[in-house]
């Protein structure tokens, strides 16, 4: 019994729900951070794509069961190995659905659609779209955008575009990324853990992974270029002693994108040197100068939009 309830939960994957903290995002940027409903509402958020991620991760290894028991890693997993039953796993997760749903559309009617066109698609790309290529990208990189935008719409929030351009570039060089690591990983095998693989040469893969990159930096430079001037005499000035400074009003955020494009460098040396990249958030956690760019980065953000401009 012990053994099957360790089992159940290592198959919801609690590791991978640290990709659920991009609801976060929006009320970071949207100046909403200290907003005590707010708050509640992006958590309330983050908990229910925890479930809703939980449950396509039970019904991906079910579809996968096959495939997986042939991975060098994967093949460790709760129901590839048979810890888990595969009914007890459709059960489990088709029960998260039915009864979290409806506090979805409680949330938000805007992050219901959010959640029920994530699961959709996730259902979609278990099944099916996981076999075809380039598609497959597409749809991992969607869920990590509707991952965001569902934030952005339990709070009711506005962001601009290029915030839209930047995410999206974002997730799909991680999705670009993990077919990346997964290739070289797999060599040989590729075919019978995906047959998907074999359909991605690797000069096209390196193509889309410096597009992506490129695309990534690029757009966040443009996204926090255009964002509103930050006036910050009063903060500066006091913390200067009152010497007042030869400029009013600054684009402070874009402080931040030197620790972005060293990110993208970093996680780029991680995939082709480091032949890692399978699992984003295994590589967040585990990289030590990865990780140590994102907090600086957040606690930078917090700060100018936060303190700076206060």
């Amino acid at each position: 019994m012990v053994k099957l309830f360790w089992g159940i939960l290592k198959a919801l994957r609690p590791r991978q729900w640290i990709k659920n903290f991009a609801v976060y995002a929006a009320l970071i940027f949207s100046g909403t951070l200290f907003d005590l409903i707010n708050q509640l509402k992006a958590t309330e958020a983050f908990l229910l794509f925890c479930i809703f991620s939980s449950a396509t991760y039970l019904l991906n290894d079910v579809f996968d069961i096959e495939r997986d028991k042939l991975h060098p890693f994967k093949k460790k997993r709760p129901i590839a190995s048979g810890i888990v039953p595969v009914p007890l796993a459709v059960g489990l997760a088709l029960s998260l659905i039915v009864v979290f749903l409806p506090f979805a559309y409680k949330l938000s009617p805007a992050f219901f659609f959010a959640s029920l066109t994530y699961l959709i698609m996730q259902l979609l790309y278990s099944s099916y779209l996981k076999q075809l290529i380039l598609i497959d990208v597409l749809v991992i990189a969607a869920g990590f955008v509707l991952r965001v935008y569902g934030g952005v719409w339990a709070i009711d929030a506005h962001l601009n575009v290029w915030f839209l351009l930047s995410i999206t570039s974002f997730a799909l060089f991680l999705a670009i990324g993990k077919r990346r690591s997964e290739r070289t990983l797999m060599e040989g095998k590729a075919s019978a853990h995906r047959e998907t693989l074999l359909h991605y040469p690797e000069n096209l893969l390196d193509i889309l992974t410096a597009m992506f990159a490129t695309a990534t930096w690029l757009s966040y430079a443009f996204f926090a270029f255009l964002q509103p001037p930050i006036q910050a005499r009063h903060v500066l000035s006091s913390f200067l002693g009152g010497f007042e400074l030869p400029f009013k009003e600054v684009k402070y955020l874009m402080a931040t994108v030197p620790i972005v494009i060293y990110a993208v460098m970093r996680y780029l040396y991680i995939i082709y040197e480091k032949k890692e990249g399978e699992s984003p958030e295994r590589v967040l956690l585990s990289d030590k100068p990865l990780l140590s760019s994102a907090i600086i980065y957040i606690l930078m953000v917090i700060g100018i939009i936060y303190y700076l401009g206060a």
